[in-house]
């Protein structure tokens, strides 16, 4: 019997009872449903799941996409494309040091959307811990629904009909890549509405994080300003939790309602492997299709990441 204890009044769970390594009943099934729907973020601790096991869980929540594919059918460390690498490793699993892809990573500690650069949204992400750190590297999530309820009116009514310009690029230029901004206006970006009904729960929604470059229709610095401000909003302490990991451990959140970023860690030092699958919002359980964005979204990284042939979006 699936079991839900909560870790904020009103976000994040811990989720028992049980096996997702399994095949899932269909009343299964609808409760992790609707445990996702009432608290943005479940945790399975211990969940025995691999890789295809792994794969198998997420494929009940929707269409999994599909990681780039490698430049010049090189392999990467991972055999499913379904799954996004997480880690800091090279494809031979050793620690990475080149500096383009630790900056790329760097990307990953700011508070951020899976997917918001992409025209078709991620709903659910679900990262499986393979190998953690002695100390730190975890992931805190932030709750962006109860975050919009309790802004101020005013400032509802000033954002209620808002959109966002999202682009990965931009991301990895605050967290410190040389990247110029004409690099980043002509690459590929996402314009989604920053104010959104999460569907799920009927709850109002931010969707808003470090990918969100502009606010259409404003000038940069105003916008940027505004962007700032809501991020800001969002992570105070009540709204805010963090995931510890140990080997085995899954966490799914819902992009739609949350934000998160990965915590520090000895990252030049400590091999992290967290591997992530990622679920196309409104699609249908097993479902598959033929086109392939994130290959496409790869195929134009700028030069300063691709020397050190930076892993695909992960934790992000």
């Amino acid at each position: 019997m699936l079991t839900v204890t909560p870790i904020l009044p009103r976000f994040g769970a811990e989720v028992s009872g049980v096996d997702i390594s399994k095949p899932l009943s269909d009343a299964d099934r609808q409760g992790v449903i609707d445990a996702m729907a009432k608290w943005g973020v479940c945790v399975f601790r211990n969940t025995g799941l691999d890789d295809e096991s792994h794969i198998r869980f997420s494929r009940y929540f929707g269409r999994l996409e599909l990681a780039p594919a490698m430049p010049g059918g090189r392999k990467g460390r991972l055999n499913h494309r379904e799954l996004f690498d997480a880690s800091n490793l090279d494809a031979n699993g050793n620690i990475n040091r080149d500096p383009a892809a630790m900056t790329y990573r760097k990307g990953d500690r700011l508070w951020h959307t899976d997917s918001s650069f992409m025209e078709k949204r991620t709903s659910y992400s679900l990262l499986l811990a393979h190998q953690v750190p002695k100390e730190a590297g975890e992931t805190w999530f932030a709750d962006t629904r109860s975050a919009y309820e309790d802004l101020p009116q005013t400032t509802q009514d000033k954002i209620k009909n808002l959109k966002g310009e999202n682009s990965l690029w931009w991301s990895r230029k605050l967290a410190g890549a040389d990247i110029s901004d004409e690099t980043i206006d002509s690459g590929l970006k996402a314009v989604h509405p920053i104010v959104h009904t999460h569907a799920p729960s009927g709850r109002k929604a931010l969707f808003i994080a470090a990918h969100t470059k502009d606010i259409v229709g404003m000038e940069p610095e105003e916008g940027r300003r505004l962007i700032r401000e809501l991020i800001k909003f969002c992570v105070q302490p009540q709204y805010v939790f963090k995931v510890k990991y140990a080997p085995g451990d899954l966490v799914i959140w819902d992009n739609l309602c949350t934000m998160h970023r990965g915590g520090e860690f000895d990252a030049e030092n400590e091999a992290r492997d967290m591997r992530r699958t990622t679920v196309r919002e409104g699609t249908e359980p097993h479902s598959t299709a033929d086109d392939d964005p994130f290959t496409q979204l790869f195929t134009g990284m700028p030069k300063t990441l691709a020397r050190g042939q930076a892993p695909a979006p992960a934790e992000r």
